[in-house]
């Protein structure tokens, strides 16, 4: 499967791998080149980023791992799932907020992007149009109603495969 999240991650990778293999092999060249090794700072700063540039390789070749063993056929079809576009009506005040719900690399709360395991993601998981539910929030219970659902498979602004 290859979802927007997927691709993103890949050429994140691919970015830090370049640099890893070529762009800073040649800047360490250039501090070696200051002289003693012990009091240079910028070969310093460019060994600091080298193992910054391994460890965050390291952590999306994880995370693409653990991506790759989603299906877009285990998503469920009538009900919320990664990729969902949720239309809730607030219990308390019948206003309407919309959510998308994304896997946390891709959260935004200003732009309505809500992680799939955030305690309102959790909570909306499976559920279809009609449900009511429930929401610890610091700020006391909330309740709402799921009013609108439009999942992976029925968005035309996703080219999942």
């Amino acid at each position: 499967m290859d979802l927007p999240v997927m691709r993103r991650l890949k050429k994140e990778l691919e970015e830090l791998r370049y640099e890893l293999k070529t762009k800073l092999p040649k800047e360490l060249e250039v501090a070696r080149a200051h002289g003693d090794l012990r009091e240079n700072a910028e070969y310093e700063a460019c060994k600091e980023r080298q193992g910054y540039l391994n460890a965050r390789i390291g952590q999306l070749e994880q995370r693409i791992r653990d991506l790759s063993l989603y299906s877009v056929h285990s998503i469920p079809r009538d009900a919320v799932g990664y990729g969902s576009r949720v239309t809730l009506e607030n219990g308390e005040d019948g206003a309407e907020e919309k959510y998308e719900i994304v896997f946390p690399e891709e959260v935004d709360p200003a732009a309505g992007l809500i992680s799939i395991s955030s305690p309102l993601g959790r909570a909306l998981l499976n559920k279809e149009v009609g449900a009511e539910i429930e929401v610890a929030t610091p700020k006391g219970k909330r309740s709402f109603q799921i009013i609108e659902l439009l999942t992976i498979h029925d968005r035309k602004d996703l080219n999942v495969s």
